[in-house]
């Protein structure tokens, strides 16, 4: 026989509340802004600014809508990278051409 805990179960087993899978799904399918400004003045001279802008979706959800930065960062996208490379390596082809073109 258990007896009942004074305390509320931190793993919500009584079926009230959502547990945080639930919570996180909901957050990925719909997304959340969390948005805020620091500014630091000293006698009404604003020294500092700092504007926060925080998006947290699902990628699908934010391809929906129009965020997809992390596709063109060569240090996130492994096809970004390929991208650079080719782009740095044409650039390279066309300087060496231009200079054995300037030698002859």
């Amino acid at each position: 026989m258990t007896t009942p805990s004074r305390f509320p179960d931190p793993y919500g087993s009584g079926g009230s509340g959502a547990n945080l899978a639930d919570i996180l799904e909901r957050v990925l399918d719909k997304g959340i802004v969390i948005a805020g400004d620091i500014r630091i003045n000293l006698l009404d001279i604003e020294l500092l600014t700092i504007k926060l802008r925080l998006v947290v979706a699902s990628v699908e959800r934010a391809k929906e809508m129009g965020i997809d930065w992390w596709e063109d960062d060569p240090s996130l996208s492994s096809g970004a990278r390929r991208r650079e490379l080719a782009d740095e390596n044409e650039r390279l082809r066309q300087r060496i051409a231009a200079l054995e073109a300037d030698t002859a």
